[in-house]
């Protein structure tokens, strides 16, 4: 199959209606494939002087004493009150993770080794990007991730959510060539999907920033009172619960534990995960495995039914 480019702005992404595709069945017939996502992450004290991929819009110059101390508390504090929810429940999460974090936090790292958490990728640290980076050193970012992880780990990273959520042109097809099996960088569906690359196709696993608590609660931005941000997560569910008895749903709980860790703020996460969990016809799932029961049940189907529309096109 070629692709001309023509029907969408990306070469990587195929226009399809959530109203035309064949059903996603998921496991034991589940309305809703439900994961859950930590960011843990790592903000560099000093950062490395003259990195072109550095963040370029700090608060002040290095040392950012007030940014780093945010993240530091999250791994200090507010990563262990938000375990003790997630061990309540019994629950497994993909952590969305900075290499940084398993090499400095071991304790962080046997923790999450110990509950079985999958590994995602989130880059080193999350103040290096990877806007601007040519080919080759992305090509070996990835490699490096992927490595990294293992060593520490001893898993194999399977997907990727980009550093701070940024991204090159060359992006999907690199991840694709690396070995990797989804993204969770483009917010544009409530079911997997498709991805096309030169490597071939790899899976996009739906990621949240509506729900997401960074962007209800992110200090000096817009925050909302976290009842509604309670609420909010209860509407998303109810929604896509209904429509998943057709076709099934994905919905994604992204969290970060110097947010929802916080002492005020952690009993809200319980009141999520309760209400949620009450119901019936839940996957309780990680990316990896939702990705991968896509690409092995549904994707081929979806990727069939894109054939007539970009034929038409050439």
């Amino acid at each position: 199959m070629t692709f001309s480019g023509r029907l969408s702005d990306s070469d990587y992404l195929r226009y399809s209606a959530i109203t035309r595709r064949s059903p996603v069945i998921w496991p034991g017939g589940a309305h809703v494939a439900f994961w859950t996502v930590p960011n843990v992450e790592h903000y560099e004290f000093k950062p490395v002087a003259q990195n072109p991929y550095i963040k370029s819009w700090s608060r002040t110059p290095a040392p950012d004493v007030m940014e780093y101390s945010l993240y530091d508390y999250g791994n200090r504090v507010g990563f262990w009150r938000m375990l003790e929810v997630y061990d309540r429940y019994n629950l497994k999460a993909t952590v969305s993770v900075n290499v940084a974090v398993l090499e400095q936090f071991p304790r962080l790292c046997e923790a999450m080794i110990e509950r079985n958490w999958e590994f995602m990728g989130h880059g080193l640290f999350n103040t290096r990007y990877l806007f601007g980076m040519d080919i080759e050193h992305e090509r070996h970012f990835y490699r490096d991730l992927i490595r990294q992880t293992h060593e520490r780990t001893g898993t194999r990273m399977k997907g990727m959510l980009g550093p701070a959520l940024t991204a090159t042109p060359n992006t999907p097809w690199l991840m694709k060539e690396a070995g990797l099996l989804y993204t969770t960088d483009w917010f544009v569906d409530d079911q997997p999907f498709p991805l096309f690359t030169p490597a071939g196709p790899l899976v996009g696993v739906p990621y949240s920033r509506t729900i997401n608590d960074a962007f209800n609660f992110w200090p000096g931005t817009r925050v909302v009172e976290p009842e509604y941000w309670v609420q909010t997560c209860k509407d998303q569910f109810d929604v896509l619960f209904q429509e998943g008895a057709e076709s099934g749903r994905v919905m994604c709980l992204p969290l970060h534990p110097f947010i929802v860790g916080q002492p005020h703020r952690v009993k809200y996460l319980d009141q999520i995960l309760d209400y949620v969990l009450r119901h019936d016809h839940v996957w309780c799932a990680t990316a990896g495995e939702i990705a991968d029961w896509y690409a092995k049940t549904t994707m081929p189907r979806h990727i069939e039914e894109l054939e007539p529309i970009l034929k038409d096109a050439e």
